[in-house]
């Protein structure tokens, strides 16, 4: 965990197919910890190709019937088939916009929110945007994008900066 800290959590992420992992990714942590994703997230990379959207979005029943039997990922059926419907809401704004990540960061009109938060109760669940982003990608067609999720997704892409203010990541990324 602190090595996701250190390294990972709260940069901008601009990659289509890291954004596309993250948003899945936080998609699978619900009612979960975020610990517990990490530690399934090499096999979740294996398993779901790398996560690219073009072939998750071609899953057949045969594969998801493989995806359940795996112990290296979270076996939830609706987890499972939200992977790949929304890899094809994905690849559908892809082709709109040119790419999910000119969609996605309108969200914080393309920059990164920062925040100075002084301890972990000011950090909310949500935040306007996030709700925003729910109702947008929900309206797509995206599942497992509730306003929290959205919003976690917003911190670990780097859309809001909510290391606290003591934190030397906070400097850092501001």
């Amino acid at each position: 965990m602190a090595r996701y800290h250190d390294d990972e959590w709260g940069v901008p992420v601009h990659d289509d197919r890291c954004l596309f992992e993250f948003l899945i990714l936080e998609g699978a942590q619900a009612g979960l910890s975020w610990e517990t994703v990490l530690r399934k997230r090499e096999r979740y990379r294996e398993v779901f190709d790398g996560f690219d959207a073009c072939k998750i979005a071609q899953y057949d029943t045969r594969k998801v019937r493989a995806l359940l039997a795996d112990p290296g990922i979270i076996r939830n059926r609706l987890k499972i088939s939200s992977t790949i419907s929304n890899a094809q809401a994905f690849l559908e704004v892809q082709r709109e916009f040119g790419s999910f990540d000119a969609y996605i960061w309108q969200f914080t009109d393309g920059k990164m929110l920062r925040q100075a938060r002084r301890g972990p109760r000011e950090v909310p669940a949500r935040t306007a945007e996030s709700d925003a982003m729910s109702k947008a990608l929900k309206k797509r067609g995206f599942r497992f994008v509730g306003s929290t999720i959205c919003y976690a997704f917003m911190q670990a892409t780097g859309m809001v900066n909510d290391h606290l203010r003591t934190c030397f990541r906070w400097a850092e990324l501001s």
